[in-house]
């Protein structure tokens, strides 16, 4: 049976087809790659001005006097004159201990130097008629020495006296207990009715020295020579949750040595509270100033990215790609690094973006909005 010819017909057809597809696609030559869109990126200019050296630091604020307050007396606290929390004042009276039995002292005492008073003057009288009736001739040479020996004994005993006086006054004295400082009392620690004495050791109140007041921190020794040179230097504390409102003072204390366990120094700086912002036993943030770098290149240091051979930046050329390009930085603060050496002022550099770009990528440019 013969074939029909239309099915070999047809395959003759799309064989043909194929071959000028191919042919067509030949001259064409390969397809070229649609080019990489711009990858988008921030920016921003690198800048150029006066730079503050600072050293930052954690403190810790503390009173620069802490005063037990105790009895020199032993006896009952008869009233407590403040309260608790209090600011008091140098001077300002505090606790009365029962002054009666040290009135009565006092008063024994007073006694005993008047009645030796009259004695001692007797005994001068006698010894001026001894020695005059001694010059006569008139009486023994022992009498006159034991008029003059008695006189001198009760002149004795009257210094005795004046001082068991003194010391009787000293004491009633104690039982008015004052404060030795201006500051801020603690918790009290007795009751009225309660017996105290010299000895005790625990203490009646705690009165901590507030305006001024101190904050101690520590320095590693590599910035010890710049300290020194530095002088005189400003400080600045920033509190936990209020670094918008600082609080001025002046370096104080440097150690007389440097800490062999941690390499470290200690420093106290002083600052006026008058507001009391500051308390003691809180952590604070240390600024110091120790010079100014003057005409500084500064970038964000956001910038600023690691790498295996050290830190790079990204910077924007002109053809709007980008290079990569190392530097050497310096010191931050406030958010923009120090760049001692590969980027000079005005040149643009990527501050966001950094994860998508590589060497000759090519960027849209978006300037970063500065800071308020």
């Amino acid at each position: 049976m013969t074939e029909p010819l239309f099915p070999k017909r047809l395959h003759s057809f799309v064989f043909l087809a194929a071959l000028i597809g191919a042919s067509a696609a030949c001259d064409k030559g390969p397809a070229k790659a649609a080019p990489s869109p711009a990858i988008p990126v921030t920016t921003a200019v690198a800048q150029q001005a006066d730079f503050p050296i600072e050293l930052r630091a954690i403190g810790s604020v503390e009173s620069p006097w802490n005063v037990e307050v105790k009895s020199q007396v032993e006896g009952a606290i008869q009233s407590v004159h403040f309260h608790e929390g209090d600011d008091v004042r140098a001077g300002q009276l505090l606790f009365t201990i029962d002054p009666r039995p040290y009135e009565a002292a006092l008063a024994v005492a007073e006694a005993n130097l008047a009645r030796d008073k009259v004695q001692a003057l007797n005994a001068e009288r006698e010894l001026k008629r001894a020695a005059d009736l001694f010059a006569q001739g008139l009486i023994a040479t022992d009498v006159n020495d034991r008029a003059a020996a008695t006189s001198n004994a009760l002149n004795a005993g009257l210094k005795a006296d004046e001082a068991a006086v003194q010391n009787a006054r000293l004491r009633l004295d104690y039982c008015s207990i004052r404060s030795p400082l201006n500051g801020r009392t603690g918790s009290i620690m007795v009751k009225v009715g309660n017996m105290v004495r010299s000895l005790d050791t625990v203490s009646l109140v705690n009165i901590l020295q507030i305006d001024p007041i101190t904050v101690r921190f520590s320095v590693p020794e590599a910035r010890l020579s710049e300290i020194r040179k530095a002088g005189t230097l400003p400080v600045t504390v920033l509190r936990r949750g209020e670094e918008n409102d600082p609080s001025q003072g002046t370096l104080t204390f440097l150690d007389q040595e440097i800490d062999r366990t941690t390499g470290n120094i200690k420093l106290k700086a002083r600052f006026a509270n008058a507001e009391r912002k500051l308390w003691p036993g809180q952590f604070v943030d240390v600024v110091m100033v120790l010079s100014t770098r003057a005409a500084a290149v500064t970038i964000p240091t956001a910038s600023v990215q690691d790498g295996q051979a050290g830190p790079f930046v990204f910077v924007v050329t002109a053809d709007k790609k980008v290079e990569s390009r190392p530097v050497q930085i310096g010191p931050a603060r406030l958010g923009l690094t120090l760049i001692e050496k590969g980027i000079a002022s005005g040149e643009t550099v990527v501050v966001d973006g950094q994860v998508r770009l590589t060497e000759g990528a090519t960027v849209d440019a978006k300037a970063s909005e500065p800071k308020s």
